[in-house]
Order: C-alpha cells, then sequence, then structure tokens
C-alpha cells in the first residue's frame, strides 16, 4: 500500500507529512467605540478652543455729516489713495500732488502735525477704484499717528486727543489728476 494523496482532486497541496494547516480565522474590530472617542474628543477641542476674536477699528462720526466747519487752508493736508494703491498729497492751496510711501505715512502724519503746532486737519480721498486694504493701512497709521501726537501734546484733561482727521469723497478733477499720474 502506497501514500494516498488526498488533496489530489482538489487542486491544494499537501505538505509531505500529511497535515494540512489550519484555516486562518479573519480578525473583527468593533469600530463603534472608536466613533465614540472621535466624536468626544472632536466635541471637547471646539469647546475648549478659543476663537480668534475679530479686530475692530473705532471710528467716531459727526452726528450731522452736512454740517459744514471753517478749517484754515493752511492747516490742511489732504491726502490722496489712487487707484493702484499709491498715496499722493497736497498742501493748503498748493495744487501739485506729491507722493508718499505708505511705510513712511505715520512719520510724515506725525511731523506735519508737529509743525503746525497739533493744529493739522487732514482729509482723505480714495479713488472710487480703489482697494479697501489701501484705506484701511491709510486709517491704521493714521490712527497710530493720533496716539503718537496724543502722548506728544497731552491735553488739559489728559483726556485723548481729538481726531482730526476726515474721509472725503473725491471730486472728478482730483480723480482726473490721479489717474494721470
Amino acid at each position: 500500500m502506497g501514500a494516498v494523496d488526498i488533496g489530489a482532486g482538489s487542486g491544494r497541496r499537501v505538505k509531505k507529512g500529511g497535515v494540512k494547516k489550519p484555516k486562518r480565522v479573519g480578525f473583527v474590530l468593533d469600530m463603534t467605540p472608536l466613533v465614540d472617542i472621535a466624536f468626544l474628543l472632536l466635541t471637547f477641542f471646539m469647546f475648549a478652543t478659543t476663537m480668534a476674536h475679530p479686530q475692530i477699528m473705532e471710528m467716531r462720526i459727526p452726528p450731522d455729516i452736512k454740517t459744514e466747519i471753517q478749517v484754515n487752508a493752511d492747516n490742511m493736508l489732504v491726502l490722496y489713495v489712487a487707484e493702484d494703491g499709491d498715496y499722493y498729497y497736497r498742501v493748503g492751496v498748493d495744487t501739485t500732488f506729491q507722493s508718499l510711501e505708505s511705510n513712511k505715512l505715520r512719520d510724515f502724519s506725525v511731523a506735519r502735525n508737529s509743525e503746525k503746532g497739533n493744529d493739522l486737519v487732514l482729509s482723505l480721498k480714495l479713488h472710487p477704484n480703489a482697494k479697501y486694504e489701501s484705506l484701511i493701512v491709510a486709517l491704521d497709521e493714521l490712527n497710530k499717528a493720533e496716539a503718537i501726537l496724543t502722548r506728544q501734546y497731552p491735553s488739559e484733561k489728559n483726556s485723548e486727543r481729538e481726531r482730526k482727521f476726515s474721509i472725503q469723497p473725491l471730486d472728478s478733477l482730483e480723480q482726473y489728476r490721479l489717474e494721470q499720474l
């Protein structure tokens, strides 16, 4: 009697010793508790995280915008924001536009205001197609200049100095001149 091959017809090979390797049983992992833990961690971090607070710029608007205010032309500085974001200025009744860099706006405002004994009135005029970012940069720099001027020229009440700048519409002649620069 010879050796009998049990798996000859099935196509599976049997080891020489005739012992079949046992079939591996599949491993099952229940994911339900992991999903619960993931949602608990997610909600914990959502509630425990501090959200970024929005940065708000304080602007005071006069009660009646149509009220005219008399200003001496020598104490007037007009700052223009062009369509491409460049800054220009003119002083008093002078009609020539002079270029100004955005990083020098604060120092320029403080220096000009100091020359006039802190009586300078600044008018900010924005081109209709100028970027909003250019206006925000100008307002930030002007607010920082006002903080410096408040320290340099403290008032009798030790309160903040009233801001002396306004935002005005650009007339058509000024807009044409800005576009030509």
